[in-house]
Formats: structure tokens, sequence, C-alpha cells
């Protein structure tokens, strides 16, 4: 009896005289502005390193990895067909404010199980940042097609680069493991789906021909409207011996922002898949050229989107010669979840 009292006031003593800290608000505040974890992790993480915030930052990790890659294997088989498309314009094109003529640019699609995850700030900034990654890594393809799949073993292999340079990493994580790490904190199966880029070096400062980037995101869920639910990325092509000087005009370069950006807007919202009808098809209801070009204000009534392109670049002085001045090259329009199976 008498023993057992003596080893509880050595306990109680202990507890009492203990000289570990308690971590500070402070402290705590700090580690989270690097980390974004939970305070009560963070006082964790503190009270286990004697608040030494570099242990700290190395014990979050470790901890991270663990629950993560556990909570990964758990979730693994649940099908993911939520979350958002973010697209990252790194430069625009001929004559693009952004950029010296070149386009860097890059469409992905993150997946998560539940709209309420999609709409989670950690899941959208993890979407602009491999979107951002993607851009910027990627290089010219010799292809004919100027849409490239970028390989997504290479894609989650790669440092994580984000897009506010602002945010440091201190993990310095590839995006394999930031999605992993993002799965422990939210606790739903997330995978990188698909991503494509679109990557050309500038035509001479001569050439007659420029080819643009344009994209319209539909369906955003929060301010950032570089990331929806539907978007579009589309390549539009200029010819004219006198583009240059034509580019020098702001309202040229206004009265084409627009243009692009209604193109864009009609095919996720007309839901075109190819440029030109197929004749081998009846139907053009989903050829861009054909549809009634509803998106675009200054469209005449009627007027299909081939129309208005060929009379738009006759009015602002391109000349194509036997070709229009300005035209669609290429696009692409994607949608969350498409294709997907339910479970």
């Amino acid at each position: 009896m008498l023993k057992r009292l003596v080893n509880r006031q050595c306990i109680s003593l202990h507890r009492s005289y203990s000289t570990a800290p308690k971590p500070t608000l402070q402290l705590v505040a700090e580690l989270r502005k690097l980390t974004e974890t939970s305070i009560s992790k963070a006082r964790e993480a503190l009270s286990a390193t004697n608040n030494d915030v570099s242990a700290a930052l190395s014990w979050l990790q470790n901890d991270l990895a663990e629950s993560g890659a556990k909570k990964a294997a758990k979730v693994q088989g649940r099908v993911a067909k939520e979350g958002l498309i973010g697209v990252c314009i790194l430069s625009g094109g001929t004559g693009h404010s952004s950029g010296l003529g070149g386009i860097r640019a890059a469409m992905v699609e993150l997946n998560c199980e539940t709209d309420f995850v999609g709409r989670n700030e950690l899941f959208g900034k993890l979407v602009s940042d491999i979107a951002h990654t993607a851009a910027y890594i990627s290089e010219p393809v010799d292809s004919e097609k100027l849409f490239a799949p970028c390989p997504l073993d290479i894609l989650n292999d790669s440092p994580l680069l984000p897009s506010d340079a602002s945010r440091h990493d201190p993990y310095q994580s590839s995006i394999s493991t930031a999605i992993r790490d993002t799965i422990a904190k939210v606790g739903e199966n997330i995978s990188l789906r698909r991503a494509i880029t679109f990557i050309k070096d500038p035509f001479p400062p001569s050439s007659p021909y420029g080819l643009r980037v344009a994209n319209y995101v539909h369906g955003a869920v929060s301010a950032d409207l570089s990331q929806g639910r539907m978007s579009s990325l589309v390549a539009v092509g200029l010819k004219s011996t006198n583009l240059g000087a034509l580019l020098q005009s702001k309202d040229f370069r206004t009265d084409l922002g627009v243009l692009e950006r209604s193109v864009a807007r009609q095919i996720v919202g007309m839901g075109a898949q190819t440029i030109r009808s197929d004749s081998s098809n009846e139907s053009t209801s989903d050829a861009l050229y054909a549809q009634p070009f509803m998106m675009y204000p200054q469209s005449p009534e009627g007027a299909s989107v081939e129309d208005v392109l060929r009379i738009w670049g006759r009015e602002h002085g391109l000349e194509g010669g036997e070709e229009p001045g300005v035209e669609i090259v290429d696009f692409v329009r994607w949608q969350v979840g498409e294709h997907i199976e339910p479970s």
C-alpha cells in the first residue's frame, strides 16, 4: 500500500515539475503557415520535437507519409468521378501579353469521390499546382497534332511546382506524394486521370502566320476561373501579311480576345466535338463551324461560327487569300467524370 502511494506521489511530482514547455501560439501559427496542418497536429509535432520547428516539419512529413499511405491503400478501390478540370496558360501565343509569342499551356483532370471534396480549397490548390507543373515542365513534341497527352507516370514523378510562387512547399513534394498527402487530409480517393499540353515555339517575327490559345471554364467552384466542371482549350490560327502591325493595336487585341473566348465558350456550352462535320454523317449539331454562333455577342442572327469568323477576319483586316484570316485549328473539350463507369 505504502509503495503504491509513493509511486503515485512521484508520478504527480514528475507531472507538476516537467520542464517540457508547451508550444506557444506563435510557434503553432508558424508551423501551420508552412504546412497548412491542423492546430492539434501542429501542437503534437512541436511537443514531440521540443518546439523545434525544423524538426517538427520532419515529424509532420513522416506522420503524413505514414497516414497517407494507409488511407491511400484503404480507399484505392473506390470510384472517383467527381473533381475538377484545371487549366494553366503560361504563354498565350502570337501577340499575347504573356510570353514571347510561343504557347505553353496545359489542362488536367483530377478526380475525387464527392463534390464536397471537389469544392475543398486544398483540392483546388492541388489542381492548380498540377496544371501549372504540366505546363511548365513539358516540351514541344514532333507531331502534327497541337494537343499532346502528358504521360501520367512522368507527371506523377515530377516535383510539384506551386502556381502561386508565394506558397512554399517545405517538403518539396512530387505530384504523387502531394496527392497521397491530400488523401490523408480529406479521407477520399484522389486520382490524376488525364493531362494534355499545348507547347509550341513562336513563329518568326516576319511570318504572316500566328497561333494563339484560348480557353473557357464552366462550373467554377471558387473565384479561381481557371478550374471548373467543364473546360475547353482552343488553338486559334491567324494569317495576314500585315499581322504584326495589326497586333500592335490594343483595340484589335481586345476584339480578338472577345472572339476567342466566345469560341471557347461555344465549344463548352454547345457541346461541339469536331470543327467541321463529317460528310458521311448527316448530323451537324456537334460540328463547331456549322453551329449558330450563340456565344458571340456581335453575331448576326442565325450566322454560323464559320460565317462569323470569315466576317470578323475581313472586317479586322486579316487577309488570308484562299485561306480564312482567322480559323479554329483544333480544340479539346473535357467534362469531369465523362466516360467513367459507376461502381
